[in-house]
């Protein structure tokens, strides 16, 4: 055939997970499961094969997973793949004629009918004949012995066929199946990238208000340091956080600062936002004054590695209109025809003390210019950054920059902080950036979290890691200013059971929960104010959610499924303010036999008490025979209350908010 044919001689079609037709690489991390499919079909009614091969960075093939078909004649075949080490792989999927099982097929179907039972044994005593020579030695003597007891005649008709599917055979042919007309897909990118770029607790908090004081007699504040920050992170480190995040450390402009609760006056003892980037000190390559120096900076990101903490920084792409770059590259902005610089809006909202950048001026200038910053924070012991506002940049300008950055620092993750529509966010995800904010922190019924839960599990997790933050200091909800302890405990709980990666930003702990009127942010908002916190008192006197925050930190490094994005299986309850679903997870362990499984029921309204039947699909708890009692049931252990119960397929529930709003049950394995 001379012209090139778009079919191979077993089509393979809507192969995934593809992206952009494998324009991007779809994202991975060691020892994640992904979903891997495609439809496969033949012409006939013989029987198909198909298997997912995982091709490591050297083009070595490591991994060989049969798929299995989901949904009764869709022709879509599925499986999971484990990339195991870093770097960019690659997958093919391969289809094939099964040559055993439509051997085994028409063979069993027309014996039993009486049709053709010489010819069909004959045949397979052929087809074990031809395929001995290729297989190891015990195999093939074992092959021989089947060809020979197939054409056997002093056997029961029903004892010759037997010889065909026993167990010796079946274990065989799994092991490495007869194959005729293998057809392979083209090979498609996937990115393994570190535990970190999937995998996280993060946990916010501002410098400046740790170790903040105030003298009454002066009416100043002084404002805390790296050396008063870092007595913070033992405390931040035992709840079990792995990720500090620091919001920008630069120098504040003084021009249009901002005072309390973004008023537009600011006095002279207040700090304004550290958004605000440059002052006459220097901008997005210096540390402000008051947080000490870059010796400081270092000192503070040893502290937190030795405590097993990484450091995530703020990179934030505007300036003041104080910063250097105003003055000595004022092309980098966007004058109006009055000759004033635009300054930053998200209409209602204004910001008059930050000017955006316009990457279109000096595209060159610009790019290099935040490359070399990005460069020198690596080279002080940053590898995380959480990317204020991404999507007000080009998103060409982020697929530039995060490749030149991961080209010789591959360990660098950055964080997308993009609340914007969703063909944005997912645009910045496949341009390279390793996770984002997301949609979570307004999701809040049961309706609305099982959609949204399963979007970014199963729809675009191949290009878009979820990190749920339950609030920000812009972002206090509803449902947390007004659901009472309850609703903090919900969240969390939702948080860091749902998605590998879930953040919390200070005050979170101790309830904080009142914001400024007309507004869903924190009154005397820490972005324009110091606010020393004390948390040892709230802790001591019962007044902290810290002690449930560590308990969920320790339940995600204790249970490996809450490490994987794409295994959460959503149940049905009756109540319809119950939202249950599953992580499971099988080989584990040196033998690869093991097994974890987590069932999160959640009451999702803070103020009452919910009752309702809970019915479980079983077959995604991974149920296996040793698991189960002799009465049917199996047991669950809530890993929050201690409690044990015997559970079945369908089971009450009741959880009271004020009491404990939330069960996570493990199910209890034999091995």
């Amino acid at each position: 055939m001379g012209e090139e044919l778009r079919f191979g001689r077993i089509p393979i079609t809507k192969v995934s997970p593809v992206i952009e037709g494998g324009l991007f690489p779809s994202k991975a991390i060691p020892g994640s499961d992904i979903t891997v499919g495609a439809t496969v079909f033949r012409e006939g009614h013989d029987q198909l094969g198909v298997s997912a091969v995982l091709f490591d960075p050297s083009g070595t093939e490591v991994q060989r997973v049969r798929l299995v078909p989901v949904g009764l004649g869709t022709d879509r075949y599925e499986g999971r793949l484990r990339p195991a080490e870093v770097g960019l792989h690659s997958f093919t999927i391969e289809g094939w004629g099964d040559l055993y099982e439509t051997w085994h097929h028409n063979a069993t179907v027309k014996i039993a009918a009486g049709v053709d039972v010489e010819l069909m044994l004959d045949e397979g005593a052929a087809l074990f004949s031809r395929h001995a020579d290729a297989r190891p030695d015990h195999e093939r003597d074992l092959f021989m012995a089947t060809a020979g007891r197939l054409k056997n005649t002093e056997l029961s008709i029903d004892e010759r066929l037997a010889a065909g599917h026993s167990h010796e055979i079946r274990a065989a042919i799994e092991r490495e199946p007869l194959r005729a007309l293998v057809t392979a897909s083209r090979e498609y990118p996937i990115l393994v990238e570190r535990e970190a770029a999937g995998r996280g607790s993060w946990y916010e908090f501002f410098p400046r208000s740790e170790g903040a004081s105030y003298d009454h007699s002066t009416a100043q504040w002084t404002s805390g340091n790296f050396r008063t920050a870092a007595e913070r992170l033992p405390a931040v480190a035992r709840m079990g956080f792995d990720v500090v995040y620091l919001p920008p450390i630069h120098p504040i402009g003084r021009t249009h600062r901002k005072g309390p609760n973004n008023t537009l006056t600011a006095g002279p003892g207040d700090p304004g936002s550290p958004w605000a980037i440059g002052a006459p000190e220097g901008g997005h390559d210096a540390i402000h004054p008051d947080l000490g120096t870059f010796d400081d900076f270092d000192a503070f990101v040893q502290r937190a590695n030795e405590l097993n903490l990484e450091v995530a920084l703020d990179l934030a792409l505007q300036a003041s209109p104080d910063h250097p770059w105003v003055t000595e590259h004022p092309e980098w902005f966007t004058t109006r025809v009055d000759g004033s610089i635009a300054y930053a809006e998200n209409p209602p909202k204004k910001y008059q003390d930050i000017y955006p950048i316009n990457f279109d001026n000096d595209p060159d200038g610009i790019y290099n210019e935040v490359l070399r910053i990005v460069l020198l924070w690596v080279s002080h012991g940053v590898r995380i950054f959480r990317v204020d506002n991404p999507h007000t940049k080009p998103v060409q300008f982020w697929e530039w920059l995060i490749a030149q950055v991961n080209k010789d620092h591959p360990d660098v993750v950055f964080l997308a902080e993009a609340f914007t529509r969703p063909a944005m966010m997912h645009a910045l995800g496949r341009a390279g950036f390793q996770q984002s904010y997301t949609y979570f922190t307004w999701r809040n019924t049961k309706e609305e979290l099982e959609q949204y839960f399963t979007e970014v599990s199963h729809e675009t997790a191949a290009f878009f890691r979820p990190n749920f933050f339950v609030n920000t200091p812009d972002i206090l909800t509803e449902y947390l200013q007004y659901g009472g302890p309850a609703a903090f405990k919900i969240r969390a709980v939702l948080a860091a059971m749902a998605s590998p990666l879930w953040g919390v930003y200070s005050g979170y702990e101790l309830y904080e929960h009142v914001a400024r009127p007309g507004a869903e942010e924190y009154i005397d908002n820490e972005k324009f104010e110091y606010r020393p916190r004390d948390y040892e008192a709230a802790e001591a006197q019962g007044r902290s959610l810290a002690p449930f925050l560590t308990r969920l930190n320790e339940i995600r490094r204790s249970h490996p499924a809450l490490g994987d994005l794409e295994n959460l299986t959503i149940h049905r309850c009756t109540d319809p303010a119950t939202i249950v679903f599953s992580k499971h997870k099988e080989g584990l362990g040196e033998d690869g036999q093991g097994k974890d499984t987590l069932i999160v029921v959640v009451n999702v309204d803070p103020h009452s008490a919910r009752e309702g039947t809970v019915s479980l699909d079983l077959e995604a708890l991974g149920l296996g025979e040793g698991d189960w009692n002799e009465d049917g049931t199996y047991w669950v252990d809530d890993l929050i209350s201690g409690q044990s119960w015997q559970w079945g397929e369908h089971n009450y529930v009741r959880l009271d908010a004020h009491v404990e709003p939330a069960h996570i049950l493990s199910i209890r394995r034999t091995r």
